[in-house]
């Protein structure tokens, strides 16, 4: 049996991301290996993937020079404790909400830790992901970690462990702020009189396009927000309608809400 060089712990939705572009880049399934608890999960990684899983970890899996944390922040300790005596010497990526790279190394033993903080459209390839390095990480495993991470979406470094409380913020949690939005936009849809079909097809189209052309404007957003905006017209109605409602407001409350609670959960962990 081929020793594994890299081991996922958690084999999630994530986790299949990352795994399904590690072999469209060219990487043997027979050296990634999956522990993972759930019985129907492993028969689909192995059926979808052709990767060795595992229930629990064992002494094969002790020369693994990578290991990808993907489980739900409250199983870590217990996984952690399951793998210990095999992880020290490896490098670590962590895509878990919350946990520290001080509790992976307590956890773990290991030096080289990276955190990730990815987002839903990771699943589709449209993600962005946060990411902090010890200093014990190298350049050449910095390009290691963004090409794993490449098949998800973009990645952005960020110098200083506490910045990615802010990247769950906007980031992490950002995608429902999106879905939000769209569910008030569907429902004005249906008060005015559009089917279910009409309204949907309309605000994601509208949603999908004014990104993509922020994305390729170097003008600032607030620009672009203005030459849609002719005073007295039906965009200022709106517009002026979200401020005395206090829209904007609100929203950049919400974001340093989830800030504050990003913080409260890693120092939980």
């Amino acid at each position: 049996m081929q020793a594994p060089s890299i081991v996922f712990v958690g084999g999630g939705n994530m986790a299949s991301a990352l795994i399904g572009g590690l072999l469209r880049s060219g990487q043997a399934a027979p050296s990634v290996a999956v522990v993972e608890p759930l019985a129907e999960q492993r028969a689909r990684l192995e059926q979808q993937f052709g990767v060795r899983t595992l229930a629990a970890a064992d002494a094969s899996l002790g020369g693994a020079a990578q290991w990808v944390w993907a489980v739900k922040p409250q199983v870590f300790g217990d996984a952690a404790a399951a793998c210990a005596g095999r992880t020290a010497g490896a490098l670590h990526l962590s895509v878990m909400a919350g946990i520290r790279c001080d509790a992976i190394a307590r956890a773990t033993g290991a030096a080289r830790i990276v955190r990730s903080m990815p987002n839903t459209p990771a699943l589709i390839g449209q993600g962005i992901a946060g990411l902090y390095a010890t200093p014990a990480v190298s350049a050449a495993e910095r390009a290691q970690v963004e090409a794993l991470l490449a098949p998800t979406g973009r990645t952005l470094w960020v110098g200083q462990e506490a910045d990615l409380d802010a990247v769950t913020a906007l980031s992490g949690s950002g995608p429902a702020y999106v879905f939000y939005f769209i569910e008030a936009m569907l429902q004005a849809a249906q008060d005015m009189g559009l089917d279910a079909a009409q309204g949907r097809a309309l605000a994601l189209a509208t949603f999908a396009g004014a990104t993509e052309l922020a994305r390729q404007s170097d003008e600032p957003v607030a620009l672009l927000r203005e030459r849609v905006t002719s005073k007295g017209g039906t965009t200022y109605a709106a517009l002026t309608s979200m401020e005395a409602d206090g829209v904007k407001a609100a929203l950049v409350k919400a974001v340093r809400a989830a800030q504050r609670r990003a913080k409260e959960l890693g120092e939980a962990g």
